[in-house]
């Protein structure tokens, strides 16, 4: 829509397989908004995430508006489409990532995790959250801390605060071993 064309390839196909190295992985669980999602890879992007980690099905990833909301992210965030989200952090375990799960009734804040060394943070969709395989497949579940009357905070906004205070603990505390 802005009067230009080209014709270039496809992003590369990226793989777990590929990750070893990373420090830091967003996973989404269902988010189906492709706004939203283009909005976390943004902040993924912003906040030195290596890759967004999004289940093949029940997910509104492979569209324009993704890379659109994306802003020119997705070049450098890869979106990496794996087939189940479950296989696909269990392999992140053995890889020695450790997962943390975002969900409002957890009963410790975000903040008293301790975010250094590989971690993989797991969002959940607009409506559900986290579905309950996922979580109980998270080393640690946490929280926002909220003291205003809304509930709940969009998926992206909550990214970008998570994805926030992964990086001010990394620059502030010494990283786990």
């Amino acid at each position: 829509h802005q009067g230009v064309a080209a014709r270039v390839g496809g992003l590369p196909k990226n793989r777990l397989e590929d990750l070893g190295e990373a420090s830091l992985l967003l996973a989404l669980d269902q988010v189906t908004d492709p706004h939203n999602i283009g909005a976390c890879v943004r902040s993924a992007n912003a906040f030195g995430a290596a890759a967004v980690l999004v289940p093949s099905y029940k997910s509104g990833h492979d569209s324009a508006i993704v890379a659109k909301a994306a802003s020119g992210a997705m070049e450098d965030t890869p979106i990496i489409e794996v087939g189940n989200l479950n296989a696909a952090i269990e392999k992140l375990k053995k890889m020695n990532f450790w997962v943390v799960g975002l969900d409002g009734e957890a009963t410790q804040t975000l903040a008293e995790v301790d975010l250094g060394g590989k971690i993989v943070l797991v969002m959940g969709s607009e409506g559900q959250g986290l579905r309950r395989l996922v979580s109980e497949n998270c080393d640690f579940m946490a929280k926002l801390p909220m003291v205003g009357n809304v509930e709940s905070l969009n998926v992206s906004v909550a990214t970008g605060i998570s994805l926030y205070e992964v990086v001010r603990q990394r620059t502030t505390k010494k990283p786990r071993k």
